[in-house]
């Protein structure tokens, strides 16, 4: 069984995910990318891996998804930046 911690961490793991994704459409639509920060977004990227990994070590599956998404979320929109500067 799951327990309430889990629950709300798996809440918060939806909506801080789901919070990064319409500037992912948005980027992808319409391939603009001079508002977006590369400097930010490639230390984001690094930040949420090292949060992956920690997420991985306690084996905590709100962690590791939300992480696991917004990684790759992320690295999408590095790529774009560099690809539609």
């Amino acid at each position: 069984m799951i327990d309430f911690y889990e629950v709300i961490g798996l809440i918060a793991a939806f909506i801080t995910t789901a919070s990064f994704l319409p500037q992912v459409y948005k980027t992808w639509k319409t391939k603009q990318t001079e508002g977006l920060s590369l400097t930010m977004y490639v230390t984001f990227f690094i930040g949420i891996v090292l949060w992956l990994i920690y997420g991985i070590h306690l084996n905590s599956l709100p962690m590791i998804l939300a992480n696991s998404i917004t990684a790759v979320s992320s690295l999408f929109l590095v790529i774009m930046k560099l690809r539609h500067k």
